[in-house]
């Protein structure tokens, strides 16, 4: 299940950023001459005005194929007027620009909509993050995370699981659910046995488990992460701001971590472990899932600003690649040969695979530590 989740969110993503660049390309006077769903080999197409529309077998998002985007030398020189006119290529830096960037932008938009949508129905909030407890409803103390091999994880608490109360042997409890109370209550109590009673899914159970010592932490522990959250649900105007608000928070962290991961990198202190692939991000939404499907919205929200903000990379193969170039014929003068800009294109994509598929390694390794 949550490899279709996530299957389905990726397309949408794609397509959503597809869409950026065809829609502007069309507007500003450039001929598409197909918009695929998925990737060949094709299934069926349909050809409305000049555009092909295509259903294809490879259902990993979809793409564009605009006129002069990947042109030779040799292609221009033959071209007739009508076609030259209609050709990416030779368009103002400006127009070029504008297409380039409409797919990152129309990633940003949907980020904004769904953080919007999700208000408007009720997104789930920390509750430090919500400015206050009032005005929130069906305020719980959350698992928001379950370490693998911990007591937590054998005593089956999955992420999303509401904890209700947590009772000891002697008979004490915790008499107020807080992060820092469970937190204490755990950590004075190595090797007792406590009775965790949650709810999940509408349904109540009960879990049995003991504290273990954490060496790194210098306390008694069951192995999870919790935080106290509820759901604010906001008027549409409120929620549009909020919205906004939110996406500009994503930007901002996903930017931060993108700095730190590359300086780590560079610096020799950084690791595969801190960066998820495919099959990361499958684990990642099987967790929202569990939360709820306003979870899911706002993961699809944040997963589509970093897609915007991974784009904007200046890497070959990239929209910041292709920005970078416009920027270097802008300084020098004259266009970057075709030959020499479809190489870079090909080196970068290339590239770009090799990396995911290394990433994608890390991800199966970690899987089975």
């Amino acid at each position: 299940m949550s490899i279709i989740l996530f299957l389905i969110i990726l397309i949408v993503l794609i397509l959503v950023h597809e869409f950026g660049h065809f829609i502007v390309a069309k507007k500003s006077g450039i001929r598409v001459d197909e918009f695929g769903i998925g990737f060949p080999p094709r299934i069926k197409g349909w050809k409305k005005g000049e555009t092909t529309y295509t259903l294809n077998w490879i259902p990993f998002g979809g793409f564009v194929k605009i006129a002069g985007e990947d042109v030779t030398d040799e292609e221009l020189s033959v071209m007739s007027a009508k076609e030259r006119d209609r050709n990416f290529a030779l368009k103002p830096a400006a127009i070029k620009a504008a297409v380039i960037v409409a797919g990152v932008a129309f990633n940003f938009l949907l980020a904004w909509v769904l953080f919007s949508v999700g208000y408007m129905t009720g997104l789930p909030v920390p509750v430090d993050e919500s400015g206050a407890e009032e005005g929130l409803r069906d305020v719980a103390l959350v698992i928001t995370g379950v370490q693998e091999g911990a007591a937590a994880e054998e005593a089956g608490l999955n992420p999303g699981d509401k904890i209700l109360s947590l009772v000891a042997d002697d008979g004490r409890g915790v008499p107020d659910l807080t992060t820092d109370a469970v937190r204490e209550f755990i950590a004075t109590r190595p090797g007792a046995t406590l009775t965790l009673t949650y709810e999940r899914e509408g349904e109540t159970a009960s879990a049995t488990l003991s504290p273990r010592e954490s060496a790194e932490l210098e306390r008694a522990v069951i192995g999870i992460t919790m935080d106290r959250i509820g759901t604010l649900e906001a008027s549409p105007l409120e929620a549009i701001g909020r919205g906004f608000i939110m996406t500009a928070r994503v930007t901002g962290a996903t930017v931060s971590g993108l700095y730190s991961l590359v300086k780590n990198a560079l610096t020799g202190e950084g690791s595969f472990a801190d960066v998820s692939g495919p099959v990361g991000i499958v684990r990642i939404v099987g967790d929202a899932a569990r939360f709820g499907f306003a979870y899911l919205i706002g993961l699809t929200a944040v997963i589509s600003v970093n897609l915007a903000v991974l784009n904007l990379l200046p890497f070959p193969a990239l929209d910041g690649g292709r920005l970078l170039f416009l920027l270097i014929e802008k300084l020098k003068g004259s266009p970057i040969k075709p030959a020499i800009a479809n190489t870079a294109n090909m080196i970068g994509f290339y590239a770009l695979i090799i990396l995911m598929l290394v990433v994608t390694y890390h991800d199966v390794v970690k899987l089975f530590r």
